[in-house]
């Protein structure tokens, strides 16, 4: 079967066989794990590098071919963490606070799964565009979004006001946009002679850079899975038929607006994604009522496993069905 060999593809990747080797550390209690300080370098890396091949690839791209694109990325910048807001208000029967931090995650990307995405799209040898990047930074306002919602449903049952300014510097702050935006932007102003002194550090070691930092996500993932109970039945089933849904989406409308195979599985991963690098930190100091162990051991004890073992398969297969 086509998918099953897909699959067994997805599965036998380097990058995703050191995700679960970190998870069988995690499991078994290994001694194994990176020090803190070479996990924010590995991070680091990872996004200032896809920042500048992004921008490698902006400063090629035909600017008026990107307007479908940047106009369906804004359509899911907010609708995907209205929905999720929306699902867990009304059916999971989360307060306020809860559920603006499940929609803040969902609504941000997940970095690992952006990463393993492209890296997927290659070795499947259908490279998404290499702009991407400058998706994932937009979206990364679904945040500020999903606080702004938290405020002003909370507004309505007190005299607490909305700080826009305060909420949008809180995700300017953040690495991601940072770096995503700041390497785009060298990327772009970078010569081809420039870029040929610099490129064997940012693209001949990415793939060995991932694989380091999905060792320690898979660690970092086993600890929250021991914590499944705290997420209940409804939120498990959330982590993955929302990012499901969100992934189908996502693909449909990158087909729709013009970008190849790898473009479109890449952009629907992004949209299946959830954060739990950013929107954690912006959480804690915006909504710190919210329950840690339901947000984040839905995002990174249930999402990010699903969309790494299972969900990138099924995206890259549904994106190859509707381009034949």
């Amino acid at each position: 079967m086509p998918g099953m060999d897909l699959l067994l593809t997805n599965l036998l990747q380097p990058i995703v066989l050191a995700f679960l080797l970190g998870t069988l550390a995690g499991a078994v209690k290994s001694e194994l794990e990176l020090p803190e300080a070479v996990v924010k370098l590995l991070a680091i890396y990872l996004l200032f590098s896809l920042g500048l091949t992004g921008g490698r690839e902006l400063a090629k791209a035909d600017m008026a071919a990107l307007w479908p694109l940047l106009a369906i990325t804004l359509l899911m910048t907010f609708g995907i963490p209205t929905l999720a807001y929306i699902v867990t208000r009304r059916l999971g029967r989360m307060d306020i606070s809860n559920a603006a931090a499940i929609a803040a995650h969902y609504g941000s990307v997940s970095t690992a799964t952006f990463f393993a995405s492209m890296s997927f799209a290659t070795a499947m040898g259908t490279p998404a565009e290499g702009y991407m990047a400058a998706m994932v930074a937009l979206m990364e306002f679904g945040v500020i979004y999903s606080l702004v919602l938290a405020r002003v449903a909370m507004g309505r049952k007190s005299s607490a006001r909305v700080n826009a300014s305060e909420l949008f510097m809180s995700v300017i702050r953040g690495r991601g946009i940072l770096l995503l935006i700041g390497g785009m932007s060298i990327g772009y102003i970078a010569s081809d002679k420039q870029w040929q002194q610099i490129s064997p550090f940012y693209e001949g070691l990415f793939r060995g850079m991932l694989m380091l930092f999905l060792l320690e996500m898979g660690i970092t993932a086993s600890r929250q899975i021991k914590a499944f109970r705290q997420v209940g039945v409804f939120m498990a089933g959330f982590g993955m038929l929302m990012p499901l849904l969100h992934g189908i989406v996502g693909v449909t409308l990158a087909h729709g607006a013009g970008l190849s195979v790898g473009g479109a599985f890449v952009f629907g991963a992004i949209c299946a994604s959830a954060s739990f690098i950013d929107a954690p930190a912006a959480c804690r100091a915006s909504l710190p009522e919210a329950n840690p162990g339901i947000y984040l051991t839905s995002s990174l004890g249930v999402t990010l496993p699903f969309n790494l073992l299972l969900g990138l398969p099924l995206y890259y297969q549904y994106a190859q069905w509707l381009a034949r």
